[in-house]
């Protein structure tokens, strides 16, 4: 089991690692930009689930096969990038239409909370990073390894969900302002176009 004073320093660290900038966070601000905060908040949940995706991977075992393997690495990395793609064309899609009057069609919260965790088991840095300081807090003197992980993996998805929140609160009020304005919502899908075309050449670009 955790000690209380382990559990408090990881968590500490989970926080600014989630405040620090990175496709998880970006992509939550993206899309609380363009949907509203409620819609930001149901991709900070799938987000969130896909970390616990992530965790128990690592607690399993898994982890370790998929990080000594290339080949499922490069396939992950693949169709994560092919999907931010994807995201970025129905983005710049969605600002042309804005420019001829159209409005596209809204997200329903399914939608956001599925691309959320599509998103964040489609990015293989994940359980890499997992894989490697997970285990830098966790100790055979304290039981069962796995367990520990386990536990080590749920408060970094409390860290994730508590930042994650704030900063689609934040931006979405920020967006549901500028949604007012035809020409800042052909901007905004545009910018968030861009966004995702960086975030999927980071992805391919991405080593283990």
């Amino acid at each position: 089991m955790l000690t209380p004073e382990i559990a408090l320093s990881f968590f500490g660290i989970a926080v600014l690692l989630a405040l620090s900038p990175g496709p998880d966070n970006l992509f939550v601000l993206t899309q609380s930009v363009l949907w509203g905060r409620t819609a930001g908040l149901c991709v900070v949940l799938g987000l969130c689930t896909g970390v616990l995706g992530h965790t128990v991977a690592v607690s399993v075992g898994l982890a370790a096969v998929f990080a000594a393997s290339s080949a499922a690495f490069m396939a992950v990395k693949l169709v994560g990038a092919a999907y931010l793609l994807y995201l970025a064309w129905g983005a710049l899609r969605a600002g042309n239409a804005s420019l001829q009057g159209e409005r596209a069609p809204r997200q329903t919260g399914g939608q956001l909370y599925r691309r959320g965790v599509f998103m964040s088991l489609t990015n293989p840095k994940v359980t890499v990073f997992f894989l490697a300081f997970l285990p830098q807090f966790a100790s055979p003197a304290r039981g069962s390894i796995g367990l520990q992980m386990f536990m080590l993996g749920v408060l970094f998805m409390l860290a994730a969900l508590l930042v994650f929140s704030a900063i689609a609160v934040f931006s979405g009020a920020v967006g549901e302002r500028l949604q007012r304005s035809p020409a800042a919502q052909v901007w905004l899908n545009r910018l968030a176009g861009i966004v995702f075309i960086g975030l999927a050449l980071k992805l391919l670009d991405s080593q283990r």
